[in-house]
């Protein structure tokens, strides 16, 4: 097979999101739009990707890094003028160009490549993706010959009332032999409703030229659907989801509810983890195997081991090892690093912090800028005062520590191997190894105080 270019068209400002932001760089299932139609190129066998960039470029540039090449459309003068931005950058290329939209993100490797691969059999200039939607509306429509073969295709605003009587639609989508694309983009007018160079035009072109035009349907319509407004990317959102709990759910994962369920594109779940009701995992969190997550928990870029129950949580950022218990109502924020077999129970916060194996945060600590041992226990309400203010100081627990009830502990400090403080204390200077600290105002008893009050 030829080698496979894509370029990927993301210059349109898209109205009618009403945002600020290229509409190419809303996210779906975890990840921006362009992600995912990038990825479907190169799963399809793309070796080299270009972006067509526009509007909010600069942004789009920051999202991709080095991911693709960019070119820039700095007028959005229809798809066609769009591709030939891109032609200085494939001088030298030979073979199949695809292009594909930004605004796709349903689109899937396996349609793709059986695109390319069909194009290819075909041995046409050109290749069309089609798809028979139950609602035409919007969309160019693909007008065959009474052999079948692809005549042209007509935009809904300049078709016949005939035209648009047909539910064969353009999905936008295209493969190309390189120098019958330019040669025929050279050629292509702008004399439509909208005054812009139409891509579909090059169909035409080359049909007139008697070259071979060709197209391959696709088997659902949903992978073909565009992104145009909120609306879209709520149904988009909702497909994809689907898409991703049906992965899971045939590698191994219970999901309890799946409609309330929400994982992310790039989230990896071990088999035999039950997932409760309204639980979302997002970004690059990765979970291990036999978890129990949820009901109502949330986990971003986490990494999370094995045979962890975790409930009303929220982490993110952080990394919790095997066997671990957590929640109700438990935050672990960044930069935290919680040990095998470590049990937070309820109303607990975390945060840069590393709690060592074993260690028990039963009920109300804020435990920040911690390095934790094992094995040790820390009392209800206790907390490590951190912040003097201007800047953050970290506490050092040994293992085995016991701290007792209400304790404060004043960083910059440290309680070593074994040691205890004494419930009600604050903890200013460093406790020793196996002593106990007492840190607290001696207590006074005033007789007959009810009767002095009155």
């Amino acid at each position: 097979m030829s080698e496979l270019v894509t370029i990927i068209l993301a210059a349109g400002k898209g109205t009618r999101m009403k945002s600020s932001h290229p509409k190419v760089l809303h996210q779906v299932c975890g990840k921006a739009m362009v992600r995912h139609v990038l990825d479907a190129a190169e799963a399809a066998g793309s070796k080299r990707n270009i972006i067509v960039v526009g509007f909010g470029a600069d942004e789009v540039r920051a999202e991709l890094g080095n991911a693709a090449e960019v070119v820039v459309q700095a007028e959005q003068l229809g798809t066609g003028h769009a591709v030939l931005q891109a032609e200085p950058l494939l001088r030298d290329a030979r073979g199949t160009v695809m292009v594909l939209c930004g605004d796709t993100p349903l689109l899937t490797g396996a349609l793709v490549k059986r695109l390319y691969e069909e194009h290819e059999k075909a041995g046409a200039k050109a290749t069309v993706l089609t798809a028979v939607m139950p609602d035409a509306t919007g969309y160019g429509r693909v007008i065959r010959t009474a052999a079948g073969d692809v005549e042209k295709i007509v935009e809904h605003k300049d078709a016949t009332e005939e035209e648009r009587a047909v539910q064969e639609v353009n999905s936008g989508i295209y493969c190309f032999e390189k120098e019958a694309l330019f040669s025929a983009l050279k050629n292509v007018g702008c004399d439509n409703a909208q005054g812009e160079y139409y891509l579909p035009d090059v169909l035409s072109i080359l049909r007139e030229r008697g070259e071979k035009i060709w197209a391959v349907a696709a088997d659902d319509y949903e992978e073909t659907l565009g992104v145009n407004s909120r609306l879209h990317l709520a149904q988009a959102e909702k497909i994809l989801r689907r898409r991703k709990n049906i992965e899971l759910m045939k590698s191994g994962v219970t999901l309890m509810d799946p409609d309330s369920t929400f994982v992310d594109s790039n989230v990896i779940v071990g088999r035999d983890t039950v997932i409760y009701p309204f639980t979302w995992l997002e970004g690059k969190t990765v979970v291990g195997e036999g978890c129990t997550l949820g009901p109502s928990s949330r986990f971003t870029d986490a990494k999370i081991g094995n045979s962890v129950t975790a409930h009303f949580v929220y982490a993110h950022e952080c990394e919790i090892e095997s066997g671990a218990t957590m929640g109700p109502y438990v935050h672990i924020r960044p930069d935290s690093h919680i040990s095998n077999n470590v049990k937070i129970g309820n109303f607990v916060e975390v945060k840069n912090s590393k709690i060592g194996a074993g260690s028990k945060l039963p009920h109300l600590q804020y435990i920040g800028d911690c390095d934790m041992g094992a094995g040790v226990n820390m009392g209800c309400g206790t907390i490590t005062v951190n912040y003097d203010g201007k800047q953050k100081f970290r506490t050092k627990i040994g293992d085995n520590a016991f701290v007792g009830c209400n304790s404060n502990l004043v960083a910059p400090v440290a309680v070593g191997d074994g040691a205890y403080v004494a419930a009600g204390s604050t903890i200013t200077k460093d406790v020793p190894p196996e002593e106990l600290a007492v840190a607290r105002a001696r207590q006074k008893n005033i007789p007959n105080w009810p009767d002095k009050r009155k």
